[in-house]
């Protein structure tokens, strides 16, 4: 017989406090997709290796396919929705536009998270710095440069 007990997790996303009611089998990933409509985080691995559906939590990057949503509650979750303020742009997301570090666009989400998030710990980060803190994060598209030339680039001018 197929669990289908459901408990109530308050979900703080985005500054905002979600009741949700779901299983105690639904990845953090499911719950911001299905239940919550933010489809800016993407699914396709579904093991914790592309990247591509990397939230912050507490200002960290993690991949939400691996995470339980119940694990999340009572924690800071923050997808690329939740990045820009109204029509401001996060500057991350201004330099990935300006330096035409998006293509498809699928990894775009995962990628400029992770970059926030990197940094924030490191303001004024090397390329090679940059590389190793990206290398979790797959793009099949732009071949990595000019996302590494965006994220260089608010490092050097101190954005």
């Amino acid at each position: 017989m197929e669990n289908t007990l459901k408990r109530i997790v308050k979900l703080n996303v985005n500054k905002e406090l979600h009741e949700v009611a779901i299983t105690a089998n639904r990845t953090l990933l499911e719950v911001l997709r299905e239940d919550l409509l933010l489809t800016g985080t993407k699914e396709s691995c579904g093991q914790g290796a592309c990247g591509s559906c990397t939230i912050l939590l507490d200002g960290l990057p993690v991949r939400s396919c691996l995470l339980l949503a119940m694990e999340a509650e009572g924690r800071e979750i923050i997808t690329i929705e939740g990045l820009s303020q109204g029509e401001q742009l996060h500057p991350v997301q201004d330099a990935f536009i300006e330096h035409h570090a998006i293509q498809c666009g699928f990894c775009s989400p995962g990628m400029i998270l992770t970059a926030v998030a990197f940094l924030d710990k490191n303001p004024k980060p090397t390329e090679m710095e940059i590389r190793h803190a990206i290398s979790g994060n797959v793009c099949r598209c732009t071949g990595y440069a000019k996302i590494i030339h965006a994220v260089k680039s608010l490092a050097d001018t101190g954005r």
